[in-house]
């Protein structure tokens, strides 16, 4: 008995670094990001969205300030979305939301849970200058590594 709580315990030691090698397992891909004057960079998942989206890139949008929590851009169309779940969010999370084909980055929070929200990466640091741009043009491109 004392055998298996052992390997009970171990088991569950080993649990977050599994996790985290999972998580290191996609490729991620580097993307300068610029808002008005400020330049910030982020991580983008390998993920399908991810992929349709960096085909367009370098790219300049309009975002709007929205909510007084997110810079959003709405596509005319759908991206694809193959991983869209019911989940929180955190400050810096660069995500998609399906109804609207809505591109954001989200830099701050307030607690919502939102459905139908893939998540395609994150701004590495820097994000609260988002919070101060107001309406603003943003450019994405990727960054050479």
């Amino acid at each position: 008995m004392l055998k298996g709580i052992l390997l009970a315990v171990a088991s569950m030691a080993l649990l977050p670094m599994a996790a985290m090698a999972a998580e290191n397992d996609g490729r991620r891909i580097k993307v300068k990001v610029t808002a008005a004057s400020h330049v910030a960079t982020a991580t983008f998942l390998d993920n399908a969205t991810t992929r349709a989206l960096i085909t367009r890139f370098p790219l300049t949008v309009p975002m709007m300030d929205r909510y007084s929590r997110e810079l959003v851009y709405r596509f005319p169309e759908a991206l694809p979305a193959n991983e869209t779940t019911t989940s929180g969010y955190e400050v810096g999370d660069i995500v998609y939301w399906t109804p609207r084909h809505s591109f954001v980055i989200m830099y701050a929070q307030n607690g919502e849970r939102i459905s139908n929200l893939q998540k395609i990466g994150r701004i590495d640091s820097g994000v609260e200058v988002f919070a101060r741009t107001g309406d603003t043009n943003v450019t994405f491109e990727l960054l050479k590594e």
